[in-house]
């Protein structure tokens, strides 16, 4: 073996070396937090002091840094806003731990910490959920809109604006219904106004199940002011048995009375309500 070749395999061997030993420190390393770690969670619930789970968050920062990380190219919301919301999951997660079931803080800290920003994105993102790629389009489309309305001294048209994206007109026609259409309209929304006091969208769209909620709400209203015209103990023993699910024996022990009395109220107080809400 030549002069080289020692040379070559006793650099590689120091190499095969250095990072065994990294690898070993590392370990070291990674063990001395987790103990110190678990050292403070054990201080925190016993003495529930701001400063130790100040240190926990301190000590844990990288795991919130890894989840904003992730999330941050999910949406268009900044890294610090992430970062933030990512900490109270975290101090969230610090007041939960449990140290007697013996498990692992990390893995029970992850799913706070991108529960509080899944979360957060959610409160504040479209009802809507429209493809990244739109959403990428139409934020172009803006500055490109801009664009040509200096160089046009115009609105620019679609088939412009589509020429411009390198899209289809129809496929940009479907953006823009989209983004306009990203979150849904009530239907209480008053849309006109006439003599008669407001038009409501609810009242223009035919929805079958709507106007049965309605429906289903205005016989509420009217069972309630139908049960208070009711005698007391006979509106007693309706609502026992049909509000409260109890049985004619239950609600007879209850008031005192027999079940047949308990029947017999039954019988009239439900006559009663028919011809009242007729």
């Amino acid at each position: 073996m030549n002069n080289y070749s020692l040379v070559l395999n006793h650099t590689f061997d120091c190499f095969i070396y250095l990072i065994n030993s990294r690898g070993a420190m590392t370990t070291t390393v990674n063990n001395e937090l987790k103990h110190e770690i678990l050292q403070l969670l054990r201080k925190y619930q016993q003495y529930r002091s701001a400063d130790i789970r100040n240190q926990l968050v301190q000590l844990n920062f990288g795991l919130v840094r890894k989840e904003t990380y992730y999330w941050i190219n999910q949406c268009n919301e900044s890294y610090d806003d992430l970062l933030q919301v990512g900490c109270l999951g975290l101090i969230r997660a610090i007041e939960r731990f449990d140290i007697s079931k013996g498990h692992a803080f990390s893995s029970f800290a992850i799913p706070y910490i991108r529960g509080e920003i899944q979360h957060y994105l959610r409160d504040k993102g479209v009802t809507m959920r429209i493809p990244r790629r739109w959403l990428a389009l139409q934020q172009q489309a803006i500055g490109i809109s801009r664009s040509l309305r200096e160089k046009y001294n115009r609105q620019p048209t679609d088939s412009e604006l589509a020429a411009a994206l390198d899209v289809s007109l129809d496929e940009w026609q479907e953006i823009k219904f989209a983004w306009v259409n990203r979150s849904p309209l009530s239907l209480d929304v008053p849309v006109q106004d006439g003599e008669d006091g407001s038009v409501l969208l609810g009242d223009l769209v035919v929805d079958q199940r709507y106007r049965s909620f309605q429906l289903a709400q205005e016989d509420q209203i009217r069972l309630q002011q139908a049960l208070v015209q009711l005698e007391k103990r006979t509106r007693e023993v309706l609502e026992f048995v049909f509000l409260h699910d109890l049985t004619q024996k239950q609600v007879a022990e209850h008031l005192g009375i027999s079940v047949v009395t308990v029947s017999r109220r039954v019988k009239k107080g439900l006559d009663l309500l028919k011809h009242l809400m007729v």
